[in-house]
């Protein structure tokens, strides 16, 4: 078993361990997991069960994080371990996600995976798939290595990441793409088996520690498809920062869960209500123009298309001069 001994865990009473990488801090008692399925408790100390292993990796395009306003037209080296801290139905890598097979997947070290983004031609490394903060030791050798040879680091996130976790690392992080999966908290509980809060304060701490971030919205029709509760997401993500872009992407059904997909009209409202309080908000799953304009004067800064085209002059509007917050 590829164990390696966690940075991010305290001892407890006797030799129970309390868990710090990720906002469920689960107190491990000797043999068993927490809930991720990869942390575990052995003789008092806790151990990470899949460092090394990689159970999904592939070069993906920047825009699929999904990330508009970071490296645009850019790859991403994609990596993931088996594993998560929270338990949605409606997963769509649940195939790894609720696996707890350790040996499950590749050998890779953190030198392997730069050496292969690198050879790909890609600008950054993303940390996804699955929950990235549940091997987090794994993946922040692999950030500092990449750092050193010029590349970027991405978190895409279900947001449920510790507070120590986040200051120890802001520094190696670029960019993060952030999972709010609803805005009420019977949601998290009941589907997630998660809480609403720390999510929040995910997004708010981040975006201070000067990561660049971007939200996706998964809306499901019946769970959290309601426009006044999309609306309030819309007006807590304003309250962060309005330049901040919103992803609103289409359900398919997947997994535990058969509700039918999200239709394409209630998209566009939920997308013209947030636009209300948002400057980028953006429809996924969808074929639709994803295309980014002014939010002053509608001029086209990056068309997105069978190609990616950047018509932004030092990050400005030509047009009207005005600036587009990101990193270009």
């Amino acid at each position: 078993m590829p164990a390696k001994e966690c940075l991010f865990y305290k001892q407890f009473k006797g030799d129970a361990v309390k868990c710090i990488a990720c906002q469920h801090y689960c107190i491990i008692k000797p043999g068993n997991f927490g809930i991720c399925g990869v942390r575990k408790n052995i003789k008092g100390k806790l151990f990470l069960t899949v460092y090394n292993k990689v159970a999904a990796q592939n070069v993906d395009p920047i825009e699929k994080k999904p990330l508009y306003h970071f490296l645009p037209g850019s790859k991403a080296y994609s990596v993931g371990t088996i594993g998560c801290n929270f338990k949605c139905s409606f997963c769509q890598n649940y195939g790894i996600s609720q696996e707890n097979n350790a040996e499950m997947g590749i050998t890779m070290s953190p030198e392997k995976i730069v050496k292969e983004a690198l050879k790909n031609g890609c600008e950054s490394i993303a940390y996804t798939y699955t929950e990235p903060a549940i091997a987090i030791e794994y993946w922040m050798e692999a950030m500092k290595i990449a750092k050193n040879k010029g590349l970027k680091n991405v978190l895409v996130t279900n947001g449920y990441i510790s507070k120590e976790v986040l200051k120890k690392i802001h520094s190696l992080i670029d960019a993060m793409n952030i999972d709010l999966k609803a805005f009420n908290e019977r949601f998290y509980q009941e589907i997630c088996r998660a809480k609403l809060g720390p999510v929040l304060e995910t997004i708010k701490l981040s975006k201070k520690s000067g990561i660049w971030i971007e939200i996706t919205m998964l809306i499901i029709p019946g769970l959290n498809d309601s426009i006044k509760e999309i609306e309030k997401s819309a007006e807590f993500i304003k309250s962060v920062d309005e330049n901040i872009p919103l992803h609103l992407s289409r359900y398919f059904p997947s997994y535990e869960m058969s509700n039918p997909m999200t239709s394409e009209s209630f998209l566009r409202q939920a997308l013209k209500v947030c636009k209300k309080h948002l400057k980028h908000v953006y429809l996924g799953n969808l074929e639709c123009d994803s295309s980014t304009y002014c939010s002053n004067c509608r001029e086209l800064l990056i068309k997105r298309d069978y190609e990616i085209i950047n018509y932004l002059k030092k990050n400005e509007c030509k047009k009207c001069k005005e600036k587009l917050k990101g990193v270009f």
